[in-house]
């Protein structure tokens, strides 16, 4: 392996590079834009042979990779925020077509007010349009998620989203450690596409029209399809883990083994939230992170057996569900859910538009959780 430094938007392009797909479809938002630079800048280069298109619109994005993916072509791609929402008519297109499109998304608030920061609430949005969901708390992670979901996406023939912190690990410079780009190519393998519009020996139609007689079965099949993930991630992962000597289980338990009081949560505030969890630890308090890697499908069972023998669990969430309770604390209640016993769960929100979260305030938390308070609602 070799040492390199990258940010994160760098490092998944360094991983689409050596994955080297045969379609990218192209249109810059920030915080994205570095990602898509870097990659342009590998085929000005000439060390990728993809076929870069570059269109008018994000929707156009998903627009494209839909059709080249049907055709049977490698496609990857990537957006943010705003982007998201314009493509998202074409993503349940995607998923719906079981296409194996893989797509980094760098996380970043959504409008109005306009806000080019980072939180989750276009990602959790679109939690729930049959694509896996990935998430990366470090720009390592980033590089190996993205190589770990290209081969998981071919695998159950369903698109993969990687998501990783807009500025916070996107525009992070980290020490990575890459794999040799002729093993990463022999991990995701020659691409040979099940079904494509281009097999004249096997002519079929691509996202036909059905009637009430065919499209629920049709529906059942893919839900089916995303879940095969949960048996599917562990294999990609654990073969990843043979070539680079890091681990990636669905989630991450950090010091949760005897631990009272646990916070869960996803992406970079992890790294935060386990600063904090050392520091208490030397000072004899029981405390711990559980860090949520795959959110779709949403592994309930392995995050209920973490989260079992603690006393108190707060869900740190930088989303917003309107109306509703926080995205990550509603997945972290349906898997408490029928536990004979369960720890007491509490919700905050916070980091909305990218407000920073400070290791004071995670110490808080925890402290609060030690002593039986409930937390804050919203951390600001």
């Amino acid at each position: 392996m070799k040492k390199v430094q990258l940010t994160g938007a760098h490092a998944a392009a360094e991983a689409m590079k050596q994955i080297n797909p045969d379609v990218v479809p192209v249109y810059p938002i920030t915080p994205q834009t570095p990602m898509m630079e870097k990659f342009c800048y590998f085929k000005a280069e000439g060390q990728v042979g993809t076929e870069l298109v570059l269109v008018e619109s994000e929707h156009s994005v998903m627009s494209v990779a839909v059709g080249a993916s049907a055709a049977g072509a490698r496609v990857m791609t990537a957006s943010s925020s705003q982007g998201i929402s314009l493509m998202n008519e074409v993503l349940t297109v995607a998923s719906g077509m079981r296409l194996p499109i893989l797509m980094n998304v760098v996380n970043r608030a959504i409008s109005a007010p306009l806000n080019i920061h980072c939180d989750q609430c276009s990602t959790m949005n679109i939690r729930d349009l049959g694509w896996v969901q990935l998430f990366a708390e470090t720009p390592q992670e980033a590089y190996d998620l993205t190589i770990i979901g290209q081969k998981l996406a071919e695998a159950i023939n369903t698109p993969v989203m990687v998501c990783q912190d807009g500025f916070i690990t996107s525009h992070c410079v980290e020490n990575l450690d890459i794999l040799e780009e002729q093993k990463t190519k022999k991990f995701v393998g020659e691409y040979k596409p099940k079904n494509t519009l281009l097999d004249t020996g096997n002519p079929m139609t691509f996202g036909a029209w059905q009637m009430p007689n065919a499209y629920m079965e049709t529906k059942i099949e893919q839900e089916k399809a995303l879940s095969s993930a949960l048996a599917e991630y562990p294999k990609a992962a654990k073969e990843f883990a043979k070539l680079s000597g890091r681990n990636y289980g669905y989630v991450e338990e950090y010091r949760t083994n005897d631990a009272e009081a646990v916070i869960v949560t996803l992406c970079s505030a992890a790294g935060t939230a386990k600063a904090v969890v050392d520091s208490m630890r030397q000072n004899g308090k029981k405390v711990g992170l559980l860090k949520i890697i795959l959110l779709r499908p949403c592994p309930y069972e392995e995050i209920g057996t973490c989260l079992e023998k603690a006393k108190a669990v707060c869900v740190l969430d930088r989303a917003i569900s309107f109306g509703a309770n926080a995205p990550l604390y509603s997945e972290t209640m349906q898997a408490l859910y029928g536990l004979s016993k369960k720890p007491k769960l509490f919700s905050s929100v916070f980091g909305l538009g990218g407000r920073d979260l400070f290791e004071e305030q995670v110490e808080n938390i925890f402290t609060g959780l030690l002593a039986g308070k409930k937390p804050k609602e919203y951390i600001q």
